[in-house]
């Protein structure tokens, strides 16, 4: 019988890969994870959470201009170094936390970049592993479009790192990233430009929520092009940038201090040696897996965004525990993908999870639409000119909400509990039962009554 150093290997050591190695030590096996760069991946080191810590500094803006109709007198000043200098020093902190975590679950952390050299060997830095089974959690990274002068842009990476704050900034692309680097760098303080090549942004979502949040960012003043494709950018000799957009064949040069790309993530593939283990990626180089995450060589196994399904880190970690579960556990365990709940943390938030009205519309005959919009309490000593907005979509037929969307202030908080009732199935008939905490933003999802049948 083939005697391995490892009963699993894990290339990656983000939230999932740290998932499954500590879900299979307890399980009794011996298990290794390499990390080419520091442990928490995208989500802890360049991701979720010094984003969210930047979105905490750009609120405060508003936070303070509001303050004054509270009878408070502020005068405060901002800045860019402190801020990223306490989050450099709560990213590390996290960052020992993971390592912690790894050795105290007897996890052996191998540091260096590695490949496969063949279906059951790891090597690293010269050094080769064996394993019986190895599992792929590299993640993703920013895409970087091809065009002349791309090198002169940043990413969601670097955005991190820069040494002061760009007084004026083009964000090229509308998803989730843009959006909420849009309200960072506008909150803190810089002339905002969001460009997007679609007709609308967040792509994908409700378009109710697309169209309210697009409105509330025009309303704080971020520049939205729509329909804008960036075909080059040029360094000036004042040191600013050029940015050519184009638009139904005719272009339009913008000034800014930073370009920032946010046109997606692609899978961290290239250079470990799958395709040569047999491993088979698809057109994007994402590794192609079951329901039990498993690719095409039966041992080797792939989790998160590197397997381009839905790239959430909490998702993620779900695929990492259910892996080694089923491999080291006893039992299968199969991620269920419905029903996931999402929030974009741009200002304001959004929070959604199941079905938006289009797609409600084609799973189901008949569906009942139930929305309202309203200034949050807060604002209404203040004077701010900002709009709520929440939404619920019903299969009419059996009356089981199957989507429930909201953008304003706390959304991602509130859809959090929310989406227990849809993920558990309960009906419109369910919500209206429920009483109320009052005054709330939340309490609209259980008092909504107006109704009306989905566009088609």
């Amino acid at each position: 019988m083939t005697r391995f150093d490892y009963d699993l290997f894990v290339i990656g050591a983000g939230s999932a890969g740290v998932r499954a190695a500590r879900v299979a030590t307890g399980f009794g096996a011996r298990v290794a994870v390499a990390e080419a760069d520091r442990p928490g991946g995208t989500c802890v080191i360049r991701g979720c959470v010094p984003k969210k810590l930047l979105v905490y500094a750009a609120h405060f803006r508003e936070d303070l201009e509001d303050a004054a109709a509270y009878g408070w007198t502020t005068d405060a000043t901002f800045s860019w170094p402190t801020l990223i200098a306490n989050k450099d020093r709560e990213i590390a902190r996290l960052e020992d936390i993971y390592r912690t975590l790894l050795k105290s679950a007897g996890v052996s952390l191998h540091e260096g970049r590695a490949m496969l050299v063949d279906p059951h060997t790891v090597e690293i830095a010269a050094r080769r592993y064996t394993a019986q089974h190895v599992l792929v959690a590299t993640g993703g990274r920013p895409v970087r479009p091809d065009i002349p002068g791309a090198g002169l842009a940043i990413t969601s990476d670097e955005a991190f790192q820069l040494a002061e704050l760009p007084s004026r900034v083009l964000i090229v692309g509308g998803g989730y990233v843009g959006v909420e680097f849009g309200g960072i760098f506008h909150g803190l303080g810089a002339e905002v430009t969001i460009a997007y090549r679609g007709e609308q942004i967040l792509r994908g979502f409700d378009d109710d929520v697309r169209h309210h949040l697009h409105d509330e960012l025009v309303r704080k003043k971020l520049d939205v092009r729509l329909q804008r494709d960036l075909r080059s950018i040029e360094r000036r000799g004042d040191g600013s940038l050029a940015a050519t957009l184009v638009t139904a064949g005719t272009s339009q040069q913008l000034e800014v201090d930073a370009v920032m790309f946010a046109t997606g993530r692609q899978p961290v593939t290239a250079g470990l040696g799958l395709e040569a283990a047999g491993v088979r990626l698809d057109a994007h180089g994402a590794v192609i897996v079951d329901e039990y995450s498993r690719s095409s060589v039966p041992h080797i196994h792939a989790v998160g965004d590197v397997t381009n399904r839905v790239a959430l880190t909490p998702v993620a970690i779900r695929e990492g525990a259910a892996v080694a579960t089923t491999l080291f556990g006893g039992r299968r365990v199969a991620v269920d993908h419905r029903d996931v709940p999402h929030a974009v943390f741009g200002q304001p938030p959004v929070g959604t999870v199941g079905l938006s009205e289009a797609a409600a519309s084609a799973a189901y005959e008949s569906v009942d639409v139930y929305t309202a919009t309203f200034r949050p309490l807060k604002y209404t000593l203040s004077g701010r000119n900002e709009r709520t907005l929440v939404k619920l979509v019903v299969d009419a037929a059996s009356q089981r909400v199957v989507g429930a969307h909201m953008v304003g202030p706390d959304a991602p908080e509130i859809i959090q509990g929310i989406a227990i009732a849809v993920k558990a199935g309960l009906t419109k008939e369910q919500f209206d039962a429920t009483v109320a905490i009052h005054p709330t933003a939340a309490e609209e999802f259980v008092t909504l009554r107006d109704k009306r049948a989905a566009r088609r």
